[in-house]
């Protein structure tokens, strides 16, 4: 079965093959994820997860800054506020670091998409539902009708200037002269998301003077927003225009909240080349159709799950209905007492489903057939660790549940070579889901044995990473 293009929503791809070649077992797939015992499920990189209020800090005066055009609405103001904030990070950061003065941002300009035309980078805004950098006058530019309100709404206010973070750490490539017209557009965007990330981190710690963001709700809705702004599925990373998938975008947030610019500075095309999973996926299998949850499936995922953890000699049958005894974790529960899984397929189906409209998001009932086949493996990661003597409820146990998990996602990346005639395996956007369910206030992959999951979608998402980028063997040695 095939795959079907979309803007927001990824699949799993169920693919027939013939006696093909492919990888017959886990690998280690070349990245620099975030040393795994770094990743506490108690804080955020070293900050405690807080639930406190994310948005504008309250009675503070809104920043002055000129405007070309500006319209006096409340999304003008936050754009401002937010330029004022990312200023005095880089103000500080630039010279620290880097040794350089940051020169203010020459030009803002602001415009409505859907109101009268306005030159900008000599371009005609109307139609332009975006925000911006130009390098060519060095300007900032956003639309305030249509794009502003939407990310406000379906986030927070900090998601606003989350974007701003991005398009000023472009303005901050060229100060630093890292990037040029031959520089691939990948790369420009891997270093703009971890310089994002190094603005937001310093938000967390309390420096900023307009916002303000908790490492628990707060910071999901940020990683949330990475996600929205994705690139359509099935895009490459050598597509001229490419920008990153969710998971490559909040990887690259994540490597500049925890290790900071200087960081980020140092991505370049042979670590993204390496990285980056908008790779290796044909036309043919970006346009393809959601798999459904079915017996045929559960047992086509049993199949995937037996080959990717070889060494493992007690793989549990799938039942249905909830545990016979025991706590039950549905959609999915790993029931230990008769090391079963017991699956709802009616539940999962409604989790695998394409959330309206296509759009990806963490409120979503339905984000994509992979989130719905990582919980029922995250169930699976839970008889390994059984299997092996850990602990199904340790504080750790739902990090190395989430990096099993991930540690699987790397292993179907690609084809089995036993002769069987259809294989479940990683299709484009597939990941994407799996950062959706990550985030999602309901999220399994990352619950252990009794459905406690990890306070933080951060660490959730860090976690899953690592078994992806290094395998299962790290998840069941530094997560102890």
């Amino acid at each position: 079965m095939t795959q079907r293009s979309r803007v927001v929503a990824a699949v799993l791809s169920l693919v027939a093959l013939g006696l093909v070649g492919g990888c017959a077992g886990p690998e280690t797939i070349p990245g620099n994820p975030a040393p795994s015992a770094d990743i506490d499920p108690a804080d955020v990189a070293g900050l405690p997860v807080t639930g406190g209020p994310s948005g504008l800090r309250p009675g503070v005066p809104t920043a002055t800054l000129p405007v070309r055009n500006s319209g006096g609405t409340d999304m003008d103001a936050l754009a401002v506020d937010a330029v004022s904030d990312i200023s005095d990070f880089w103000t500080g950061v630039l010279p620290e670091d880097f040794g350089r003065r940051f020169t203010p941002i020459r030009s803002l300009v602001s415009f409505d998409a859907n109101g009268a035309n306005v030159q900008v980078c000599r371009q005609n805004s109307q139609g332009v539902e975006d925000a911006f950098y130009c390098p060519v006058d060095d300007t900032v530019a956003w639309d305030r009708g249509t794009l502003l309100p939407v990310l406000s709404k379906m986030f927070s206010p900090v998601a606003v200037a989350t974007v701003f973070a991005h398009e000023i750490g472009h303005a901050v490539q060229y100060r630093l002269g890292s990037v040029n017209q031959a520089t691939p557009t990948i790369v420009k965007e891997q270093q703009a998301d971890c310089y994002t990330g190094s603005f937001i981190r310093w938000m967390a710690d309390g420096h900023a003077r307009h916002f303000q963001v908790s490492t628990g709700a707060g910071l999901n809705a940020v990683l949330a927003t990475m996600m929205f702004i994705r690139d359509q599925v099935g895009t490459t990373a050598v597509d001229p225009q490419a920008h990153g998938s969710s998971f490559d975008r909040v990887t690259a947030f994540q490597f500049g909240f925890e290790d900071g610019p200087v960081r980020c500075s140092k991505i370049d095309y042979n670590e993204v080349r390496k990285r980056v999973t908008e790779l290796g996926f044909t036309a043919e299998s970006a346009a393809g159709n959601n798999v459904p949850v079915t017996d045929a499936t559960l047992e086509l995922l049993a199949q995937s799950l037996n080959a990717a953890f070889t060494t493992f000699k007690q793989p549990p049958p799938f039942v249905q209905g909830p545990c016979a005894s025991g706590v039950s974790t549905p959609p999915a529960s790993y029931c230990a007492q008769d090391n079963t899984i017991a699956v709802d397929q009616a539940a999962l189906n409604q989790l695998a489903a394409l959330p309206p409209g296509d759009v990806l998001g963490v409120s979503s009932t339905g984000l994509g057939d992979f989130a719905a086949f990582a919980e029922v493996a995250s169930r699976y990661a839970l008889a390994v660790q059984k299997s092996l003597g850990i602990p199904l409820d340790d504080k750790n146990a739902g990090l190395r549940t989430a990096c099993l998990t991930g540690a699987w996602a790397g292993v179907i990346r690609h084809r089995f070579t036993d002769g069987r005639a259809e294989q479940l395996l990683l299709g484009p956007g597939d990941l994407d889901e799996a950062v959706a369910e990550l985030l999602s206030p309901g999220s399994l992959i990352a619950a252990d044995v009794n459905g406690n999951r990890v306070p933080a979608g951060f660490a959730r998402v860090s976690a899953f990473r690592v078994g992806f980028l290094q395998g299962s063997k790290v998840c069941t040695t530094q997560f102890d």
